[in-house]
């Protein structure tokens, strides 16, 4: 067959569910617009140092070339030093041969001692002009809009891939075995019973001080003893199913028992929903220590219900599908069927999710950064810049510029949440 005739076919097979999928979403014009702004968003959060920065981007100094801003990433992360001439200096007065400046040169915490306090949006100060404005403390508006941004996004995604993860597992053992496919051995269940409290005690209740001195330290000392604890939980629950090896050769204690998965782990999301999300994040982020990271992870912990109620209905109707009893006929071993078959297919209602999840968190971290909650004194955030206004109603940028990012960011994820909802629904192919 040659190439030309290759091309003809491609063009004239039936399209794919996903090919259908991303054309109905691009005749949803409100909705591809959303997505040409949350695309604008990224970049500004991917690029916030390169755009607002009161270091320059790139230097000629003393005849040798710099990339100060592009430094700065390898010095905090340890592996490199500030040369003597860049110790404590104000960079705007560096003797430079050459210097190419991000377009705010501003960093969001650089206090502009040139211009009075609360300075009106396009006021000239030493680095150039406060396109925005500033704060009481001279701080340039522009600067912490754009690194607001990398704030929300970052939080935003982080957190829902966290519920991602959590809810695609919980909703797929939930949907998949449903309540008569998992079956394990008498002695199996009863050892994991007796085994379960030991390992929640051993795991958890014993290295509660731990925990407590670790939220309170850093996010990364968090996350390490939450591995620790998880491991210790896993090897105490490995010395039952090592002891039912054996043990199952009995003939009595072997017989298999059915469990009700789905209708334990239906419970258990039924018992998190009740739960006041909102009033949980607040006590959590009192006791913990001030961290955006510690922002994402507590909104991803919370968020991952929805996610995994859709994808549990979606396999409830996938596992009756014919390929998936092919699929049995074939051989395949449950987590082949889970992973390669079942899951793939039942993604789509759970990107819906994950899409109005996210201007969701976007918008919880905006009213604890408005509260002072949860978040670290020197991080400039949309929520924070709102609050300042409140000091000075005159200053009237500090809460229509925050105010703006936060609706129009917001407003683009449910849109692009409700082109999604059209272009998966597969009643609107004709």
């Amino acid at each position: 067959m040659s190439f030309r005739s290759k091309i003809a076919k491609a063009e004239h097979r039936s399209p794919t569910y996903w090919e259908y999928a991303k054309r109905q979403f691009a005749k949803n014009k409100r909705a591809l617009y959303a997505f040409y702004v949350v695309v604008v968003l990224l970049f500004i959060a991917i690029f916030a140092d390169l755009l607002a920065n009161d270091k320059p981007i790139v230097m000629q100094y003393k005849g040798s070339w710099y990339a100060p801003v592009f430094k700065e990433y390898i010095v905090d992360f340890g592996i490199g030093k500030w040369p003597v001439d860049f110790i404590n200096i104000k960079w705007k007065d560096l003797e430079t041969d050459v210097a190419i400046w991000p377009p705010v040169a501003y960093n969001p915490t650089t206090q502009d001692k040139s211009v009075p306090a609360y300075a009106t949006p396009m006021t000239q100060g030493d680095n150039g002009r406060h396109f925005l404005g500033t704060d009481k403390l001279g701080r340039d508006v522009a600067a912490g809009m754009i690194h607001g941004t990398r704030i929300a996004i970052s939080v935003g995604v982080v957190a829902m891939s966290i519920a991602f993860v959590i809810g695609v597992f919980l909703g797929t053992l939930a949907g998949f075995f449903g309540d008569d496919k998992l079956k394990v051995a008498r002695i199996r269940l009863l050892l994991n019973i007796c085994f379960l409290p030991f390992a929640y005690f051993y795991g958890f209740m014993v290295r509660f001080s731990v925990w407590k001195d670790a939220i309170a330290t850093s996010t990364f000392s968090f996350l390490v003893q939450l591995v620790w604890s998880l491991c210790l939980f896993a090897i105490v629950l490995l010395i039952p199913n090592l002891l039912a090896i054996p043990l199952k050769r009995i003939k009595h204690f072997g017989k298999k028992l059915t469990i009700p998965l789905d209708i334990l782990l239906t419970r258990f999301i039924e018992i998190v929903v009740s739960i006041p999300v909102l009033v949980l994040i607040l006590v959590i982020v009192a006791v913990a220590k001030p961290s955006i990271y510690n922002v994402m992870i507590i909104i991803g912990l919370v968020s991952w219900t929805n996610i995994a109620r859709f994808i549990r209905a979606e396999l409830l109707k996938i596992r009756q599908l014919d390929y998936m009893e092919a699929t049995e006929a074939l051989g395949y071993s449950n987590w082949q069927k889970m992973l390669r078959h079942a899951i793939p297919n039942a993604l789509a209602p759970v990107f819906i999710s994950v899409a109005f999840g996210i201007a969701a968190a976007i918008l919880v971290e905006a009213f604890l950064s408005f509260l002072g909650i949860g978040v670290p004194v020197d991080a400039i955030t949309w929520g924070k810049l709102l609050n300042l206004s409140r000091s000075n109603y005159d200053a009237w940028w500090l809460a229509v510029f925050p105010g703006m990012a936060i609706f129009i960011t917001v407003t683009a994820f449910n849109l692009i949440g409700e082109g999604l909802t059209d272009a998966l629904d597969p009643k609107l192919k004709k």
